[in-house]
């Protein structure tokens, strides 16, 4: 970075389907922006999504990420591969830090989303082909009707194993929840729900995963165990750290504290997507980016309006 180097109008921290929303938005507002795209959107992940409106046979989250840079690349966004190690704010500037360089902007929207957690006794490459063949699940909201009537396991204790097991309870009556690594910790309310639910509650630790046949199975305490699909119910890690830096304000569980326009505590800095608390859905990360780059545009307009 230079001093005289002109800052973009806004530098978008993130690719996955909020940042890339923000993107299109951003850019067909006639606006100069700059994405970093570090590679690791969770949206990668899905093997297919048959929530996502206007994909009635459903659609591949890499193939959805791919149509969405395409679009952002047509009207003008310019997508960088780099890792963002750094982010301040210097006067009326921001200075984004990068594992190839430093950049300045005017705004910022960081849609850097969050990171879930894996069984620890899983190994990598049973972890991918499960997930790619809809054994092993992350989202009940995106996926539960495609475990209809399938034996399923939630991996988790607590009330969020317990909530996550009800809720799955509405798809199939054949649910099972294990203690990933011992006996369970549920107190009188988690286990009174889970007996009238049905739902069957094992302890663990969870061990020896493998794909049998069509079926993800795994040893739990007692006995070894195989399902259609299994969920871990082992909460996520919000990617805020930068948010950290900088010094906005975020929740207890790390999640980016914004207004109703997702303007965080500092001005001109943005967020949206699962970093900022919420459903964890496309639809809602997208619907976020759309509010935080409109709301951009117009604040930009008011300080340098914008003359074509």
């Amino acid at each position: 970075m230079t001093e005289d180097q002109t800052p973009d109008d806004c530098i978008i921290i993130g690719a996955g389907p909020a940042g890339l929303t923000a993107a299109i938005y951003l850019a067909r507002y006639h606006l100069s922006i700059r994405l970093f795209d570090s590679g690791t959107s969770r949206a990668a992940w899905i093997p297919c999504t048959h929530n996502h409106a206007g994909y009635p046979d459903g659609i591949a989250g890499k193939e959805l990420l791919a149509r969405m840079r395409e679009q952002a690349r047509k009207y003008g966004a310019i997508r960088e591969e780099k890792q963002v190690d750094h982010l301040a704010k210097v006067g009326d500037h921001f200075i984004v830090g990068t594992d190839s360089g430093t950049y300045r902007a005017r705004s910022v929207l960081l849609a850097t989303g969050v990171v879930n957690r894996r069984p620890d006794a899983l190994p990598d490459e049973v972890h991918d082909e499960a997930l790619a063949r809809g054994l092993l699940r992350y989202c009940p909201v995106c996926d539960g009707y495609e475990v209809t009537d399938k034996r399923v396991a939630v991996i988790g204790s607590g009330k969020h194993g317990t909530a996550e097991a009800i809720f799955l309870r509405g798809f199939t009556k054949d649910i099972t929840l294990v203690c990933p690594q011992g006996d369970h910790d549920l107190d009188e309310n988690c286990s009174a729900q889970l007996a009238d639910a049905g739902v069957v509650v094992e302890n663990g630790p969870c061990g020896g995963y493998a794909i049998e046949g069509e079926r993800l199975a795994f040893d739990t305490a007692d006995k070894r165990l195989a399902f259609d699909s299994v969920y871990p119910a082992l909460g996520s890690h919000v990617r805020s750290e930068l948010i950290g830096l900088i010094g906005a304000r975020t929740s207890e569980d790390g999640c980016v504290i914004t207004d109703d326009h997702y303007e965080t505590s500092i001005p001109g800095l943005f967020a949206a997507g699962d970093v900022v608390k919420g459903l964890d859905q496309i639809s809602n990360a997208m619907g976020q980016a759309g509010v935080a780059a409109t709301t951009i545009r117009n604040h930009l307009a008011r300080e340098k309006p914008i003359r074509r």
